[in-house]
């Protein structure tokens, strides 16, 4: 890999994670990827970047951008005012809403998805440490392929590596969260209610899967519409460092 790519090899993948944070969070972001990336360049200027500090400058970036990522999504109202990344009630409790609507209770529906929502948001931040453990895995191969790869190849990296360890890190989190948002409580009221109504069908909901499922749905979407956007946006090129990797 030539001197003249590295640098931009570099700051590449940390930065299409971040066309979306806010703008305290992306000007510290930006100021950082800058500092990597004077570093990378003025090093450059006698000799090739060794592979170790390429490593090094790639990871320490990743490791802040995705703990911005996860923190985003783990702060209050980051899945349930989110219009993508909202999650809705299982559809296997549709008929059940149907049902207590005509009896005027649909209002425990709602009070079920506002704490599904809450409970996604308080397990995400469990995802951080899982994230930085794939980082640190990391090949040099990796990142080549990362930054060769289509509009979402970092995306699907992390979503390759880590959707099984997530999945079973996270599951006891989202369990004990249910729980503690008071979702388990009002299933079961629900279900209650829905089974003293005469003649209804059986209907039942796994909502730990379920909430399990659509939080790393979340993670993930949004990580890939954040790569996308950094990759093909022309707009979002408003400083030299983006159009240094990308083009004006």
């Amino acid at each position: 890999m030539n001197s003249k790519r590295i640098a931009p090899f570099i700051f590449l993948t940390a930065l299409i994670f971040f066309a979306s944070i806010p703008s305290i969070q992306a000007q510290s972001w930006l100021e950082k990827g800058k500092e990597l990336l004077q570093q990378a360049t003025s090093q450059s200027q006698d000799k090739d970047l060794s592979s170790d500090t390429v490593g090094k400058g790639l990871k320490e970036a990743l490791k802040v951008g995705t703990a911005n990522v996860v923190d985003e999504l783990g702060q209050p109202g980051g899945f349930f005012n989110d219009s993508e990344l909202h999650i809705p009630p299982p559809a296997s409790l549709d008929k059940v809403q149907s049902v207590l609507k005509r009896v005027g209770a649909s209002s425990m529906l709602d009070d079920l998805e506002h704490k599904l929502n809450q409970a996604a948001e308080r397990a995400t931040p469990k995802a951080k440490d899982l994230f930085w453990q794939a980082i640190s895995r990391m090949t040099i191969q990796d990142v080549s392929s990362i930054y060769n790869g289509p509009d979402d190849a970092a995306t699907r990296y992390f979503e390759r590596e880590m959707s099984a360890p997530l999945a079973a890190e996270m599951k006891p989190t989202v369990q004990e969260t249910l729980s503690q948002v008071g979702a388990v409580q009002s299933y079961s009221q629900i279900m209650d209610r829905y089974n003293a109504i005469p003649l209804v069908p059986e209907v039942k909901a796994d909502l730990t899967t379920y909430t399990l499922d659509k939080t790393l749905e979340g993670i993930f979407t949004r990580l890939a519409q954040e790569e996308a956007s950094i990759r093909n946006d022309p707009a979002k090129r408003s400083t030299e460092l983006l159009q240094t990797v990308f083009g004006p």
